[in-house]
């Protein structure tokens, strides 16, 4: 069987290896894969806690920053740490990592559309062009045996770092309205993520089935 290439690209990644090979070293050996998993979840869960109730209280917000922290931690170490002390289980971990963030991004995008910054069906229309994205890397591992985990630069840890710069902003200005009727600065925001999204979605599959067409 031919291995799947592991292609990640993103502006962070050469600073954000040292450090998680320097925490890999250093991590308690009861602390498992498989718990790290479970971290990465309940930080994911903890933002989602803090958007729903930044409707009641701004401060609340800095509850999702604190979840985004979380989450990094223990979806960044959990393939790590496996790597790290050679007790990978290729199709188990592969199978329960990206089941667990998936669903722990959808919840994540909703609860951000739940909130009086964004509105939900603009925030659903930028998560399904992500899992478009997603579904492309995932058959890509597939077909061409490459599992690309970074887009122009930009990589899970990147987009954490997008979501708490975007979350303080919310903190700091509110839900600021646009020149557009019935947005606000954060709907349009997203908006033109989403765009963005579903244009790599969009060329990354016309690339790969050249690719494939070839063979």
């Amino acid at each position: 069987m031919t291995p799947v290439q592991r292609i990640q690209e993103n502006f962070l990644a050469k600073h954000e290896r040292r450090l998680l090979n320097w925490l890999c070293a250093r991590l308690p050996s009861w602390l498992s894969p498989d718990m790290l998993t479970t971290i990465g979840f309940a930080g994911a869960m903890t933002s989602v806690a803090g958007y729903l109730l930044s409707n009641m209280d701004p401060h609340w917000l800095w509850l999702a920053v604190a979840g985004y922290f979380i989450n990094w931690f223990g979806d960044s170490l959990d393939g790590s740490i496996a790597r790290f002390r050679g007790i990978e289980r290729p199709n188990f971990g592969y199978f329960i990592d990206h089941s667990t963030d998936a669903l722990a991004t959808s919840f994540l995008l909703a609860s951000i559309g739940l909130t009086i910054y964004v509105r939900l069906d603009i925030m659903l229309i930028a998560l399904v062009c992500y899992l478009l994205l997603s579904i492309h890397a995932f058959l890509a591992a597939k077909v061409v045996h490459e599992f690309r985990l970074s887009y122009v630069g930009a990589g899970p840890t990147e987009m954490r770092v997008l979501l708490i710069a975007v979350t303080l902003t919310m903190y700091n200005i509110g839900p600021k309205p646009s020149p557009w009727p019935d947005m606000s600065v954060f709907d349009v925001f997203v908006a033109g993520v989403s765009v963005i999204l579903l244009t790599l979605f969009i060329l990354q599959t016309l690339q790969t089935a050249r690719k494939i067409g070839r063979n």
